[in-house]
């Protein structure tokens, strides 16, 4: 590996440890903090989804022409929300999918800490989700002209109805696939345009593809009814958000899981493993704040 490898990259064995030390963290957050944290994670990943849709939706003549360019586009301008995710240290649920695992697997955390955290980051998601396109969207006017509107209503359509359930859960297992890998790599990456390169192509590839991410369709499927989809919540909830968050759950596995059979077999977590009596001893070691360091 040359010097400058070296210097901008953290070998895997050690980028495992730190997303096990990351959850502890996360595991003694209060409450409140995460869910605030995840509810502007829902904001800034519909900020993506947003620019995605103006930019597909506006492109009438090319999608008609070449539809395949057109995802392409789409899909090149979405990374921009897990990227402020990413370096601002904020809850997204897809990712939190990978790190729990990893953490309850070591005893690192109770088992306990996996289920919360996945209620209330959910919940965070899905609130700052719905306030960005109600209030943001939907209410600002910003998109309610053709071809916009109209895009909003069949793209909605195209995640929660016309898919069977199975279609959408096995796209949501390829889509966090991609989302896990693209947050693995920034957490390997040391410097900031590294950190956006490494989360960009992953990202562009899962969203240009059409595969389905839980919290993503939380801004488009919702925005999409209110803009007049013939989709009830129901329809939604039972089609869609359940199909790509045990899809998303699957695909989170396929790269957490073989992450800790392959760099933390040996792995012991020492005195964090007090966690799972929801409190740390005195000679815990100082645990490295890695939302310093821009990694999620």
């Amino acid at each position: 590996m040359s010097e400058l490898t070296a210097q901008n990259l953290v070998k895997p064995a050690a980028v495992a440890a730190l997303m096990v030390e990351h959850t502890v963290q996360k595991h003694h957050t209060p409450y409140q903090v995460i869910f605030v944290k995840a509810f502007l994670a829902g904001v800034m990943l519909s900020f993506g989804g947003l620019l995605s849709e103006v930019t597909s939706g506006g492109a009438t003549s090319l999608t008609t022409s070449n539809p395949g360019l057109a995802k392409v586009l789409g899909g090149f301008v979405f990374p921009v929300g897990l990227v402020m995710i990413v370096l601002n240290g904020y809850e997204l649920l897809t990712s939190n999918m990978m790190y729990f695992p990893m953490a309850v697997i070591k005893r690192a955390v109770p088992w306990w800490s996996l289920p919360v955290n996945w209620i209330i980051v959910t919940f965070g998601n899905l609130v700052g989700s719905l306030f960005f396109g109600a209030i943001l969207v939907k209410y600002s006017g910003i998109v309610s002209t053709a071809p916009y509107n109209t895009y909003i209503v069949e793209f909605a359509m195209k995640k929660a109805s016309e898919p069977e359930w199975h279609q959408i859960f096995l796209r949501g297992i390829g889509c966090n696939w991609l989302v896990c890998i693209a947050v693995w790599q920034a957490a390997g990456a040391r410097d900031t345009i590294s950190k956006i390169f490494a989360i960009w192509i992953p990202i562009w590839v899962f969203v240009a593809c059409s595969y389905d991410h839980v919290v993503a369709n939380m801004f488009s499927v919702p925005l999409g009814i209110m803009f007049g989809a013939d989709l009830t919540v129901a329809e939604y909830i039972r089609k869609s958000l359940i199909a790509a968050y045990l899809g998303n759950i699957i695909g989170a596995l396929f790269v957490g899981m073989p992450a800790t059979y392959f760099y933390l077999r040996d792995y012991n977590a020492g005195s964090m493993r007090a966690a799972e009596n929801g409190e740390l001893s005195n000679d815990e070691p100082e645990v490295r704040d890695i939302d310093s360091d821009n990694k999620h």
